[in-house]
């Protein structure tokens, strides 16, 4: 598999580790820790810290303590990586694949028009992820956002603002990012995508039907 290219924040992998993310970045976030070595390894120490804090919650100041806590941190951070989970043989990783009951072909798609296909999952309302399938050449609206959007690539690949974003990789968008990605020649572009607000569109046609998309 190619090295991935773009990553996560740490925000974003402390919230995992914290549990404050909604449901549907949660999936995300896991989605792509699954398959990126590197996310994995900071999510390790995220969680490693948060352990040692938790411990030390219930600990009096004694002499030393602040040592003892460097030195604890220091060991639990250096403590074996879990290994990259075995994923499954088609396009959606483990934490996916578990959460759809399946792989493409459980996937119940809907039409958004152009030839772009989309599927909502369930989850808590605070946010929310779905599935895309863009074809392959085809250009998505030109947005922007009124949140935060999460937008990971299960299959082909997507170009944006000079970049290239394969299988692996997400791509954080928010309030400052406007752009019109384009799925790029040869494969078609499956994503993972969460967002906490709507989108804003500048052309009329997008803005007619997203009450009814849920974009």
């Amino acid at each position: 598999m190619r090295d991935i290219r773009h990553h996560l924040t740490d925000e974003l992998l402390m919230g995992y580790s914290a549990g404050t993310l909604p449901e549907a970045f949660n999936l995300v976030v896991a989605t792509h820790v699954s398959l990126c070595d590197e996310c994995r390894a900071r999510l390790h120490s995220f969680d490693a810290v948060g352990g040692v804090l938790l411990e030390e919650e219930s600990a009096s100041m004694a002499h030393g303590a602040l040592e003892a806590t460097l030195a604890l941190i220091s060991r639990k951070a250096q403590e074996p990586i879990q290994p990259k989970p075995k994923q499954p043989a088609g396009a959606f990783p483990g934490p996916l694949y578990d959460y759809v009951g399946g792989d493409l072909g459980a996937v119940n798609w809907k039409r958004m028009g152009g030839g772009v296909r989309q599927a909502i999952l369930k989850t808590s309302k605070d946010a929310t992820v779905r599935l895309l399938n863009i074809p392959a050449g085809a250009a998505m609206p030109d947005h922007g956002h009124k949140g935060m959007e999460l937008t990971l690539v299960l299959q082909g690949a997507f170009l944006d603002d000079g970049e290239r974003f394969a299988r692996g990789d997400i791509e954080v968008a928010n309030e400052d990012l406007a752009h019109t990605p384009i799925a790029d020649i040869g494969e078609d572009c499956i994503c993972l995508t969460a967002s906490d607000a709507p989108l804003t569109f500048n052309s009329l046609a997008p803005r007619l039907v997203q009450p009814f998309l849920r974009i």
